[in-house]
């Protein structure tokens, strides 16, 4: 393929869904631009990979027409932050504005829901219908599963520090997938779209783990006892809202505080929507799903707890 493909949050952290897919693109030989709203390590990463680096912002839509010149396919993903909609706008009117006939992979969520209690989940809806009204030729990607990597974001700190973490998950069994695989489905989705049954999919999970199995996990590969606590909603919003008020630049800020905690306390209540299926999932990717230990194992030292680590170098 000569055009370039478009890779929209190329440099995002949560799941880093992006900076995957453009690696991938990059291997099965495609060129891609990917779109940052300034230079950084990150960019340096793509660059060498071999993705073209344009700078502009979604909330900017006068810099977005030049990253769509002569694009025929683009990824559209937005982070776990406030802004979607207003996003998703300026992107729909730079697509008309250059009058190419480009199709849209759009990362969503399982909770894109115009009555979902998470606000980021309603506002997920709220850009998808936004780019639908537009008229853009759409595969949207609906994963109702959890990201390997909430672990890393969400709860590692609490784990090292005292080998507990919480949340208001519950107890029940939730479908997991890793960000890598997720972008699996994305180039999936933009080279084999007749894999996916209408504009709107909702992929599977991989593996299917209770917050509880997934404390056992870590204590079997740390070989110290790592716990965990179901809480409140309210609770655990309070906890991540700290959080970013501690770190401004870290992963974690208000909306996705009253997104996840909120999108938690449904699913205690009501179950998981969707189970998962691994081998549904590796039909659709081409090859066999990451599993959950497979990750822990890769980021062990992560969660490895301050103590042990004292003791393990002492």
């Amino acid at each position: 393929m000569t055009h370039p493909v478009l890779v929209l949050g190329a440099t995002g952290r949560h799941g880093n869904t992006g900076g995957h897919l453009v690696r991938r693109l990059v291997e099965e030989g495609h060129a891609v631009r990917a779109l940052a709203r300034s230079h950084s390590t990150r960019t340096e990463e793509l660059a060498e990979w071999g993705a073209e680096i344009v700078i502009g912002d979604l909330h900017d839509r006068r810099s977005l027409i030049p990253a769509l010149a002569d694009v025929d396919l683009a990824f559209f993903t937005y982070p776990i932050a406030a802004g979607a909609v207003p996003a998703a706008a300026n992107y729909a009117a730079a697509v008309r504005e250059v009058g190419r006939s480009l199709r849209t992979v759009v990362m969503s969520m399982g909770p894109a829901h115009p009555e979902n209690p998470s606000a980021l989940g309603r506002a997920q809806w709220l850009c998808e219908e936004v780019l639908q009204w537009a008229g853009l030729d759409l595969t949207i990607l609906r994963i109702p599963a959890l990201f390997h990597q909430n672990l890393l974001v969400l709860h590692a700190e609490s784990i090292r520090h005292d080998g507990t973490f919480r949340n208001s998950f519950g107890n029940g069994e939730i479908a997991w997938i890793s960000g890598g695989d997720a972008a699996e489905l994305a180039l999936t989705a933009l080279l084999h779209p007749e894999r996916f049954d209408g504009p709107i999919a909702y992929p599977p999970g991989s593996e299917q783990f209770s917050h509880s199995e997934v404390a056992d996990l870590l204590t079997d590969l740390l070989g110290a006892r790592i716990r965990f606590e179901s809480v409140s909603r309210e609770q655990w919003h309070d906890e991540l809202r700290a959080q970013s008020l501690a770190r401004p630049d870290g992963p974690v800020n208000a909306a996705m505080a009253q997104h996840i905690s909120a999108v938690g306390e449904a699913v205690a209540r009501n179950g998981a929507a969707t189970p998962a299926d691994a081998s549904a999932l590796g039909a659709l990717i081409g090859r066999s799903p990451q599993p959950l230990r497979g990750f822990l194992e890769e980021h062990l030292e992560a969660f490895r707890p301050a103590n042990r680590r004292r003791a393990d170098t002492g």
